[in-house]
Parts: C-alpha cells; structure tokens; sequence
C-alpha cells in the first residue's frame, strides 16, 4: 500500500512495480497532483523503494511524520516552526504496506525524542497504525520523552474543495500549535504559552 506524496514519487512507484511481480494498491492524492513539479529526465525509468521512509528534513526537537499530500504542509510548518526554534525533523512515510523496513523512524526518535503524526485520515485511522508500527513493532516508546502525539483530520467527511480540506483536515497553522504546545510542555520557558 503506497502512498505517494505527488505524480514525481507515484511514478517512481509504478516504475518499481513494473519491474516486479507483485500486487500493490498506490493512494493517489489529488492535492499532491494539484503541484507544479519539475519533470524527470529518466521518466520511465526511475524508480521510488518501496518500504523505506524519506527524511525529507533534518531536525533535532521532535520527529513529524507524514505521507501524501499532508507532507507538503507538514514540511511549510518545519520552516515556520524553525523561525521559533523547533528543529523539526519531517519524514514522508511513502509506504504503508510495507512499513519502514529500515526502522529509519525509531532511528529519528532516538535523536529527537519526540514524535508526531500528522495525516488527513480520520482519527484512529492510518495514523493510529503508523503509531502502532513506530512504537510496538520497532520498539521505539524507549526513546520517547514526551507522549506521542496524531494530529488527524476531523471525524467527517470533508467539504469539496480547498476550504473544506482547510476546515477538515490539518492546517499549517494547526500543525504549528500542535508542534509548539509539545515544545511548551517540554520547556515552557523557552517556548511561553501562544496567545
């Protein structure tokens, strides 16, 4: 189960199932189709792994954890949160069947301590089973210093369109509240409470 984050990366999953003799279902995001993308120079040759995680940013405050289209905003959040400090470390998931088989997740916890997911599925969905993998699977809770956090879309369906994906699911400026009240609970000096 693949689950691209634009066309440039489904591409490079279907050039690798091509080459292969397996059955796979790949999530196509509209919103990660909806960007403009430089073109490859080796289409059809290219290839995306499947089962290994990107780290698309590298961070030393917490672990954010994304896939699909939600990575794109999750990695505009990084750079806002950096302007106040939170070294965010952004990893786009890629594969959720299979799941991270070089444990690269529990590897970025080791260093950061903290962890958020963050995905437009409802709550309990998807990244309930990410949860799940990073910390039963891969044992990665010994790592953690504060609770492990999801930050979900809401439990209904979303409205049409860009403004019911803004009320729906997670904003940039949700993800940044949610990031800033982790770092508040860890030292609330440094990071004084949001008006």
């Amino acid at each position: 189960m693949l689950v691209p984050r634009n066309m440039t990366k489904a591409a490079g999953f279907y050039n690798t199932l091509l080459q292969g003799d397996e059955p796979a279902l790949v999530i196509e995001c509209l919103n990660g189709y909806r960007l403009k993308e430089k073109l490859p120079n080796n289409i059809g040759e290219f290839q995306t792994p499947i089962g290994v995680v990107e780290t698309t940013k590298e961070g030393s405050d917490i672990t954010l954890v994304s896939y699909g289209s939600t990575h794109r905003i999750v990695e505009q959040a990084a750079k806002e949160l950096h302007l106040v400090d939170i070294d965010a470390e952004v990893i786009d998931v890629q594969s959720l069947l299979p799941f991270d088989i070089n444990q690269d997740i529990a590897k970025s916890l080791a260093k950061t301590n903290r962890l958020m997911v963050i995905d437009e599925d409802v709550p309990g969905g998807a990244s309930a089973y990410i949860l799940n993998e990073v910390l039963n699977v891969q044992n990665a809770y010994q790592y953690l210093d504060s609770q492990p956090k999801t930050l979900t879309a809401k439990p209904h369906r979303p409205a049409y369109g860009t403004d019911g994906d803004y009320f729906s699911k997670p904003s940039l400026e949700d993800i940044f509240e949610a990031v800033y009240q982790v770092m508040h609970e860890v030292s609330p000096e440094d990071y004084p409470k949001l008006r």
